[in-house]
């Protein structure tokens, strides 16, 4: 039986959580032998958790996983929380250049680790937190991930597509991928129990796309033989585009602390243009040990165009696209701007058009400022779920796949 252990970050960015005068700073994960692929690991590899410190001393650090439910909330059934085996204290941290500002210390280890300390035994849905060595209610920085034990070979298509349910301006909004994803159940397994399907697009874990067993629209559908085949549809799917990066690894180009993400300085809307392939959502470091390898203010400025209205929010890599109103941007002059510290890299990022409606944002359009076209490759990955009825119920990932998109 193969286990794969899936993995996806949270990115704290310049707004990481802290306390005690400790900050986490840059954290990536990624697989020992992919470091930018959507982490997805057998039961013989390993994923790597990696991040800076900034702290006047060296920290007292601990890693606490825990299994959570459908809505990533860490569980509270005792069969679940897999006690003596979810939590490790760090020991080794290793000293940043001194020329590196903002940071001290780097810590980098693999799970589950040669020790034992850490195992990750239920399939399905899992938060990490770093935390306090003395106090876990200290928590400084968290990840989300999934385990998965793939025990259900799931066989999917994508396809070019086309909205219909009204009259589309421009016409490229109407431009979607069709998903459809067949499996034939295991004996193992009982047909009521199967539940929903999720599509997550590159690293947008925040925006998954869900397809429900008990809820068919014109857009999703489920549909079952009454035996053991299953068929799971999404015909909404957005095309979007290739992401927005900034690059700010050469320090002949950014040598000072305070930077404009492009080196031209303002941006425009793309809708209409072919732009370049990304990295589907993901960031590069430069490497910790690099003396450069210090954190920059990088200022992000957009002109949108007159017909666009609202507010505009960035989100990518480095805040693991997430929609937040801590990355509003600040019009002047028909200008929006923002400025966040970034770690010396290169990240995958974008304009999101939204309004901010007593303290949430309302109506976000990912589309209005990026295009929306079948000319770009997105990856996809894709998780069945199961009710579990044992270890007094939860909810189980029994199959799991990466779709590449395609051009």
């Amino acid at each position: 039986m193969l286990k794969y252990f899936v993995l996806i970050m949270l990115l704290p960015g310049y707004n990481s959580v802290y306390t005690q005068d400790i900050q986490i700073k840059s954290l990536v994960t990624y697989t020992t032998d992919d470091r930018l692929a959507f982490p997805v690991l057998t039961s013989e590899n390993k994923f790597v958790i990696e991040f800076d410190i900034k702290s006047d001393f060296e920290p007292t650090l601990s890693i606490l996983f825990r299994f959570c439910n459908e809505g990533w909330m860490p569980t509270k059934n005792i069969f679940l929380l897999n006690q003596n085996r979810n939590s490790t204290q760090l020991f080794q941290f290793e000293r940043l250049p001194v020329t590196v500002e903002d940071a001290d210390y780097h810590f980098k280890g693999s799970f589950p680790d040669r020790d034992g300390f850490i195992e990750l035994p239920f399939s399905g849905k899992w938060r990490f937190y770093i935390t306090d060595r003395q106090d876990t209610s200290l928590v400084y920085a968290e990840g989300r991930f999934f385990v998965v034990n793939n025990q259900v070979n799931l066989r999917s298509t994508l396809n070019r597509d086309e909205l219909e349910d009204k009259n589309y301006w421009p016409v490229e909004l109407a431009k979607v991928f069709n998903i459809t994803t067949n499996f034939d159940l295991p004996d193992d397994f009982f047909p009521s129990y199967v539940d929903r399907l999720e599509i997550i697009q590159n690293r947008n874990i925040y925006e998954p796309i869900v397809i429900e067993r008990n809820a068919n629209t014109l857009e999703r559908q489920f549909k079952w033989d009454a035996n053991r085949m299953f068929t799971y549809i999404s015909r909404d799917i957005p095309a979007g585009n290739e992401y927005r990066q900034v690059d700010i690894r050469n320090f002949n180009f950014f040598s000072e602390k305070n930077v404009k993400a492009q080196r031209d300085g303002l941006e425009f809307s793309r809708f209409f243009l072919n732009v370049p392939p990304d990295l589907n959502g993901n960031k590069i470091f430069k490497d910790h040990k690099d003396p450069y390898a210090t954190y920059l203010n990088i200022t992000f400025s957009i002109r949108p165009p007159d017909d666009v209205y609202g507010d505009i929010f960035l989100v990518g890599a480095f805040n693991n696209w997430r929609l937040s109103l801590e990355y509003k941007l600040q019009p002047e002059a028909g200008i929006y701007s923002i400025t966040i510290p970034l770690k010396r890299g290169i990240y995958d990022y974008q304009y999101i058009v939204g309004d901010e409606i007593d303290g949430e944002i309302a109506n976000a359009d990912w589309l209005v400022l990026e295009g929306n076209t079948w000319n770009n490759k997105k990856v996809y990955n894709i998780f069945l779920y199961y009710n579990e009825p044992s270890l007094g119920g939860y909810e189980r990932i029994i199959g799991y796949l990466r779709l590449p998109g395609k051009q």
